[in-house]
């Protein structure tokens, strides 16, 4: 039987963290369709930086379950239900990257804006036209005739947002586990290219790759 969050409980073999009922708003501004944004992947040494947006109904339309919230507090069990959740339920929904070559170039903030104003224009794409963004975190880019508000630990806050900050990190992960058949020795499967120590001794054995980012000071001082 194919799991649901009602029996999550139910399932001895799966260790799931109690996950309170409390649901978050569903987004900041109510009057307009509003879309969360967020990013996942801007401190690893390898890989690109991913973003999402998401547009959520409100909770008394479809109600979602107390598992959107901020992806950091999740399981990565939890975190692929949620996913398959906002996929199948949000008004609309989008995901894109900017990758190590971008970073490198423009810097990680930039980047993270560039993927950000990416997943915002795969929503018109789709014929999907938010009337405002909801931002995690302080700084954001403007983009031409949208209105946002950035929030501090917006994905914290706001259910649009948490969700945003959900598909931005599963979709991170399953690329990092992808490329990780091509380069087992950095072992991103499991450490998603972030600095730990197996990362860094592998950097200093075999060097670098494609999918380093080369201005970050612990890949360009270790060559």
């Amino acid at each position: 039987m194919k799991a649901t969050f009602s029996n999550l409980q139910e399932m001895p073999e799966i260790q799931v963290l109690e996950v309170p009922q409390f649901r978050l708003p569903h987004a900041s501004q109510t009057k307009v369709l509003e879309a969360g944004l967020d990013e996942a992947g801007r401190g690893p040494l390898a890989g690109p930086v991913y973003a999402a947006a998401v547009i959520l109904s409100p909770f008394e339309e479809k109600p979602w379950p107390a598992v959107i919230r901020d992806s950091k507090t999740l399981t990565a069990f939890e975190r692929e239900k949620a996913r398959e959740w906002i996929m199948e339920n949000a008004l609309g929904w989008s995901i894109a990257s900017a990758d190590a070559q971008e970073i490198d170039i423009i810097n990680i903030l930039k980047a993270s804006h560039v993927a950000m104003h990416r997943a915002v224009e795969a929503l018109a794409d789709r014929r999907i036209f938010p009337g405002w963004l909801a931002v995690d975190g302080n700084r954001f880019t403007p983009m031409l005739s949208l209105g946002h508000t950035c929030f501090i630990k917006g994905d914290g806050r706001f259910a649009n947002i948490a969700a945003a900050s959900i598909l931005a990190k599963t979709e991170r992960d399953a690329y990092m586990i992808r490329i990780h058949e091509e380069f087992p020795e950095f072992n991103w499967a499991q450490n998603k290219g972030y600095s730990t120590p197996d990362h860094l001794a592998a950097i200093r054995k075999h060097g670098y790759t494609d999918h380093h980012r080369r201005t970050f000071s612990p890949v360009k001082f270790l060559l």
